[in-house]
């Protein structure tokens, strides 16, 4: 079987939870003392990492919450609700070090349940300058803080996946990157991380996620490295909005993402692509989720997860708030809807954010 078409492993079936609480929790997190916390870096974050209902999930970590997490019991305003949850772990190769002194955690970083995430290149040549640098990210922070290195090498990524996979039973694998100054947009590296990865854990699953490359031939030789899915995330597809919040990555025409994501399906397969959709950063509502719906046309998954204000960026300095609950739980739930209708699940992309689903609501709604 191509190693693009391995199929997902299915999880029990969780615990129903209602989809207006998830949303809820999405937007006003809860304080948790959880082992496995987030804090900056690429993505979302400043976050807690559970299982809610037997599902993963990323929560904001907020000291005047309404919600709290004690043990296994989740409380809102003191009263106990009737919800699976479970902090994730502190995972084993936490514990370890490379030969020359670099902890395990510093280059790769557990997410979600059993997901092994790392960002390659943690400089994004869009992050130096407000006027190019996405609003809602924070991908340098942790290496102004200290907590991650630069550049993570192939070897590096190679001896932390497999003591993650020996140690902790890691199921899959995201490698993203900051986008580079080439034409590749970081591709070349991640190209070569990947392989290193595969080389010692040839049954782990890894997700990548890049910029559209300049040279499409970036997507094919990706999937050939050994990655069975691929992220090119748009966050937005309103060049109004794009414009406001992604200055940079706006500079990149909305059809150079529309003929990547058609060499990504072409490469890897349909519902082995997927994108970020932010909820709350503006975009009318109906649009984002017509949107959606043409992405699924295309074989591409529409991630849409909630705008998460996180410390450092420009939008928390600036007091951008976090969408609604009601906004963010009736968009995954049409966007849920069209996904089911054209078979497409989050757990079918074999490796990801997609499959993962933790950051998100989808997974809750049935997508």
């Amino acid at each position: 079987m191509p190693h693009s078409q391995q199929p997902a492993r299915r999880e029990p079936t969780p615990q129903v939870v209602d989809l207006e609480l998830r949303a809820d929790l999405a937007v006003r997190g809860t304080r948790v003392e959880a082992p496995v916390r987030r804090a900056g870096g690429a993505g979302p974050s400043d976050d807690g990492h559970l299982r809610l209902g037997g599902l993963p999930a990323t929560l904001p970590v907020v000291a005047t919450s309404p919600y709290q997490v004690a043990g296994d019991r989740l409380f809102a305003d003191g009263l106990l609700l009737d919800v699976d949850v479970e902090p994730v772990q502190r995972p084993h190769f936490y514990d370890l070090t490379t030969a020359d002194g670099i902890p395990y955690r510093q280059l790769a970083q557990l997410h979600g349940t059993d997901v092994l995430a790392t960002t390659v290149i943690q400089t994004c040549t869009r992050y130096a300058r407000e006027e190019t640098r996405c609003r809602f990210c924070a991908i340098e922070r942790s290496l102004e803080a200290g907590t991650t290195t630069a550049v993570k090498t192939p070897a590096q990524l190679a001896e932390v996946a497999a003591a993650a996979v020996r140690l902790d039973s890691v199921r899959q694998m995201v490698m993203t990157t900051g986008t580079t100054p080439g034409s590749d947009r970081g591709a070349a590296h991640l190209t070569r991380c990947v392989a290193a990865v595969r080389g010692v854990a040839p049954a782990l699953p890894i997700q990548v996620q890049v910029e559209p490359p300049q040279d499409l031939i970036w997507i094919s030789r990706l999937h050939a490295a050994g990655a069975v899915a691929i992220g090119i995330h748009v966050e937005s597809l309103d060049d109004d909005v794009r414009r406001r919040w992604t200055p940079g990555k706006a500079t990149v025409p909305l059809a150079d993402y529309h003929a990547a994501w058609r060499e990504a399906v072409r490469a890897f397969g349909p519902n082995r692509v997927s994108t970020y959709l932010l909820i709350g950063l503006g975009e009318d509502p109906d649009e984002l989720v017509r949107g959606a719906e043409q992405l699924i046309a295309m074989g591409v998954y529409p991630f849409v997860v909630p705008f998460r204000p996180m410390l450092g960026t420009l939008a928390t300095r600036d007091g951008a708030p976090a969408p609604s609950a009601h906004l963010v739980a009736d968009i995954t739930r049409r966007v849920a809807d069209l996904l089911m209708a054209a078979g497409m699940h989050g757990a079918d992309q074999g490796a990801g954010c997609a499959a993962c689903g933790a950051c998100g609501l989808l997974r809750v709604a049935g997508g």
